[in-house]
Parts: C-alpha cells; structure tokens; sequence
C-alpha cells in the first residue's frame, strides 16, 4: 500500500507521511547552561561518535583548568558544536558530564523520543538547516546561531513510529557496522601480511656497506612553480598529487611561501610523518611544504629500494628511537643534520633493484585488496548516512520492515 505524503517546502525534507508534523527546532528543544558543576566527569563531542568520556591525548584544545563555566549535560541533552554543527558535530548525550562553554547545550521536548532524536539530529539531511545557520569564514570552522537554528523545523513523527524508525536504525546500523569492522580487521590483517614481506627481505640483508642516509642521498631545494597541484606522501608509500585521492579534508594555504617543487622520481621523505610510512618515490610533478625532504641519489643507489628501507625502519619503530623528539602523533625529523644521521645498510645496487622490484610486485597486489576493502567500508558508510536520512525524514516506511 503506498503511503500518502504531503509536501512541506522545507528544502531537506520536501515530502513527509501526511500524519507527521514539522516542527520548529525551538518548539522541540529550550537552551539551558547548567554551570558550576564540580563532581561531574569531562565530555567531549566528537564528529561520528557523540558524546564520549573526555580523553587528553583526543583533544586538539586543552581544556581550562577552571571548569565553573563548563555545562552540565544531562542523558537525553541535544548538543551541538558551536563552530562544527554544520559538518554533523551534533548529538543526544547518553552520559552525564560538563562539556565546553562553547557547545550550545538544550533539554528535549518529550514528544521527542530519545531514540529517535539520536539518529535525526545527528543525520546528513539535518546537516542542511545547520549550515544555513551557520555564519562565518572558510571552510572549516562557522558559528552556529542559535536564533537561525531554532526557527529551522524537523520532521516530528509520532511516537509509536518515532520508536519504530529507532529500532529499525538500530538493527540495521549493527549489521552494517559489523560489516565494516570485519573489512577492517581484513585491511589490517592484509597490512601485517605486507609489513611481514617488507621484513622478511630488507631485516637483515646479507651483503651490505654500512652508509648514512646524507652519504647515501642528495637533498634537493627547487623553488615552487606557479600552477602545479600539491603533492603528498601518504602512510602506504604513494607519493601523488592530492587530486590524484581526494581533496577533500585537506587545508590549503594562501600562500606558496617555502614550498618546493616535487619532480616524478624523487624520493620523499614526510619530516613528521615518515616514522608512520610517510615515504616514497614520487610519481607526480607538483608542489609541497617544506615539511618534507625532497631527494636523489648520490651514489646510483635506487630509490625505491631506499623509501622501502625506510618505510621499514619507521614501522618496526627503529626511527623513533633516533629521533630528538617524539611527539603523541609525531616523529621530528625536520632537521636535515638529524635525518641525515640515520644509519642505513645497503646491498649492491643489482640487489636494491631485485628487492624493490620484488616488493613493488608483492605490495601492489596487497595494495588492490586494501584497496578494495576500503571502498566496501567508504560504501557501507554512505549507505549507513543514506539510510538513516531516509529513514528519520519519513522517505522509507519503516513500520513494512518491522
């Protein structure tokens, strides 16, 4: 039986079941700042997971060492980052804490079930009517206006079908987040296997002079060139343009200032993130920070061979031990003199070429599993996303499938 729909000329749910309401944001929920909570344990909010216990080694600002100001948020609050609800930094607490006075914090109406408030409040539909409330410049960070907000209306069904759409969401999230984690557990799984080859043929190599990497590479200093794309060395050994993956997430800088030309067959080496893996050999002309080393042999040693050592050095954690600095998510070798210092051993050039060779062939084909175990997840996610926007804006009948 087809389900009758009424039009509501709201531009992110423009149809709705005839029997549901939309509803002004401020008729759902009251703003409130609970303040001057002393025994209550420190919440964060994070994009994709909610509310969660605040963690130190998480949080990009540290908190206040006088927290009078911080809010009480009670089980079943809407929260809503000030500065990021428009990218979907919003949730129903399931705990009882003090965040940020920086959050915009309100008590939920009860014709609102908790439930159902998780999934609707926190969708990519509802991100619309927090951008267009959002003020401010760039990309990344806008104010949230809570006078815009709260004239913004959701779509309100009723109760009994508010629960029914929660227990229909919750079912079937499980079943694609249990689906996800397998295919990570797969991609690690296939990372230790092709971690275990680059060990088992660079570990201990039979024949090899014992050499430093400044003996062994040249470093290249070429000034930026007007038009090029930006190049980066990611974790898995690819040195690309970023359009070449994605550009999305990324900040640009408005200036070229101390950035360098990247030619294809240069070996990169990421200053902070080579320790992770961040090192290759270039397959792109573009421009980088100066963040990374940019190299050529010196002595007809092949580079490939090389960014493999080094890649391998880094993972087993051998770089870390040689670093003057060692940060939570960094390794610091910005410092030539210091990176130049690390020891490396090489077999002769034949053998550098036969190992690379080998690596390149093995790692390629571990790298096409990864890879197609990462577009499973990156699909499953949207489907998740697509899923419960169409659920909580009344677009599928959940109550065929309860």
């Amino acid at each position: 039986m087809t389900r009758q729909m009424r039009e509501t000329g709201i531009p992110w749910f423009r149809s709705i079941p005839a029997e549901w309401d939309a509803v002004a944001l401020g008729r759902l929920t009251t703003p409130v700042k609970r303040t001057n909570i002393s025994d209550a344990p420190l919440l964060s909010l994070y994009l994709g997971e909610g509310i969660v216990p605040y963690k130190a080694d998480r949080i990009v600002h540290a908190t206040s060492e006088d927290t009078s100001a911080y809010q009480l948020v009670l089980p079943g609050d809407l929260v809503l980052n000030n500065q990021q609800a428009w990218r979907g930094s919003v949730a129903i607490s399931q705990l009882r804490g003090i965040i940020s006075p920086a959050y915009i914090v309100c008590q939920v109406s009860r014709r609102l079930e908790r439930r159902f408030g998780r999934y609707l409040f926190a969708s990519y539909a509802a991100r619309f009517p927090y951008v267009i409330s959002s003020r401010g410049v760039g990309d990344i960070q806008r104010n949230l206006s809570w006078q815009l907000l709260k004239a913004q209306e959701f779509p309100l069904p009723p109760t009994e079908e508010q629960l029914a759409i929660a227990d229909h969401l919750d079912r079937e999230t499980a079943r694609i987040d249990t689906l996800i984690e397998e295919q990570k557990r797969l991609v690690e799984l296939l990372r230790e296997r092709r971690e275990a080859e680059s060990e088992a043929v660079l570990g201990a190599p039979s024949e090899a002079r014992q050499t430093t990497v400044k003996r062994a590479l040249q470093p290249l200093s070429r000034p930026p060139v007007a038009g090029l794309g930006v190049v980066t060395a990611y974790r898995d050994g690819v040195v690309t343009l970023r359009s070449n993956r994605r550009e999305e997430g990324y900040t640009f800088s408005n200036s070229e200032s101390g950035y360098q030309e990247i030619r294809p067959g240069d070996l990169v080496f990421h200053a902070l993130d080579g320790f992770a893996g961040a090192v290759g050999v270039s397959d792109s002309r573009g421009n980088a920070t100066p963040v990374y080393h940019v190299c050529e042999a010196i002595a007809g040693d092949d580079l490939a061979y090389i960014a493999h050592l080094l890649r391998y050095l880094g993972r087993s954690g051998f770089l870390a031990t040689q670093a003057p600095n060692v940060r939570e998510r960094s390794v610091d070798f910005r410092n030539w003199s210091t990176f130049g210092r690390l020891p490396l051993a090489l077999p002769p050039v034949a053998e550098q070429q036969r190992i690379a060779a080998h690596l390149d062939e093995q790692t390629s084909k571990v790298d096409v599993l990864i890879a197609e175990s990462e577009q499973f997840i990156e699909l499953a996610r949207e489907r998740r996303l697509a899923l419960i926007s169409a659920a909580v804006t009344g677009q599928i009948d959940v109550r065929e499938a309860a």
